[in-house]
């Protein structure tokens, strides 16, 4: 089985002030891109595991930005250039130095408008996992029938599943989107979730009871995301703890999806779960170091970082 991973979703031009304040008097903005699914992309090229991301993005400079900084990352982009559509954008405002508000302007974007026929160049027959998360879903029913796709080719052809829950309440509205999460965690393999993500599944007072709720819908791996807390996974049935990694954060978004990629670059590479759960947190931690969805994720060497030692290299 090959190793590469593939993935699928929107990814958007992202803009945010280069100060802390408020977007009404800001004048200095940053431009960049982000996106769940090809966040996980870039941070498991950056750790030794190649990614193949399936996408939209507009036939306009922002698209054109999108395609160019995932390649220069060493991520396979497959995208269709849309010329009837725009590329999204993504707006992150600091009003306090320990707050952090997105704003999201993607209605009718080129990435909306992914289908089951944008998957046909994807391979993920060849594939060694195929990862998917709950904001692709929610962004239109085209895009909701090519995860759906996705998985179904995936499940068919004997190649596992990874899901992370993602939850963005403000892309669903007023659907239901606890019927397509539990739809998607019986499929898949692996389920990642923070806390109040996995109530959205099932029932559960605490994180170990949470992912017994989710393992009993189908997948053998349940991971819940807890933050400054670490992480807990049940793995066939045998619970397993992680603390974090003590760190000062800088802007913790992204963190979720570094984290994913630390997991699954060591399930692919063979390693166990205690191995996979400790390179997860250090991955997240590293995300919260530097503003910017994914700039700040490590390289494989860059872990050992976090162990300490002496501040300057010479």
């Amino acid at each position: 089985m090959s190793a590469r991973v593939v993935t699928l979703g929107e990814t958007m031009a992202l803009v945010r002030a280069a100060h802390v304040g408020s977007l009404a008097t800001e004048s200095e903005l940053r431009l960049g891109v982000g996106g769940a699914e090809s966040n996980v992309a870039i941070a498991l090229t950056r750790l030794g595991t190649p990614t193949t991301w399936v996408g939209r993005v507009g036939s306009d400079p922002l698209g054109e930005r999108i395609l160019r900084e995932l390649r220069a990352e060493g991520v396979d982009a497959r995208a269709v250039v849309d010329p009837a559509a725009p590329t999204g954008l993504m707006v992150k405002e600091s009003r306090t130095p320990a707050s952090t508000r997105v704003m999201y302007y993607r209605a009718g974007s080129a990435g909306s408008r992914l289908s089951p026929v944008d998957l046909a160049a994807a391979g993920i027959r060849e594939a060694g996992l195929l990862h998917v998360s709950g904001i692709t879903p929610a962004l239109s029913d085209s895009a909701a029938a090519a995860v759906d796709a996705a998985v179904d080719e995936a499940v068919a052809a004997g190649i596992p599943v990874s899901f992370d829950v993602n939850h963005r309440s403000s892309l669903w509205r007023d659907r239901d989107f606890g019927a397509v999460y539990r739809g998607l965690a019986a499929r898949a393999d692996i389920v990642f979730a923070g806390e109040d993500e996995a109530r959205l599944l099932a029932e559960g007072s605490t994180p170990a009871s949470l992912a017994r709720a989710i393992a009993a819908l189908g997948p053998s791996q349940v991971v819940i995301k807890l933050g400054a807390d670490g992480c807990l996974a049940l793995v066939d049935g045998v619970e397993h703890a992680q603390p974090a990694v003590r760190i000062e954060p800088v802007d913790t978004v992204g963190a979720g999806d570094a984290f994913v990629a630390g997991y699954l670059a060591e399930l692919l590479a063979g390693l166990p779960v205690a191995d996979r759960l400790a390179t997860a947190v250090r991955t997240g931690a590293f995300a919260c170091l530097s503003p910017g969805d994914w700039e700040g994720y490590p390289r494989r060497a860059e872990l050992a970082l976090l162990d300490g030692g002496e501040p300057v290299a010479r």
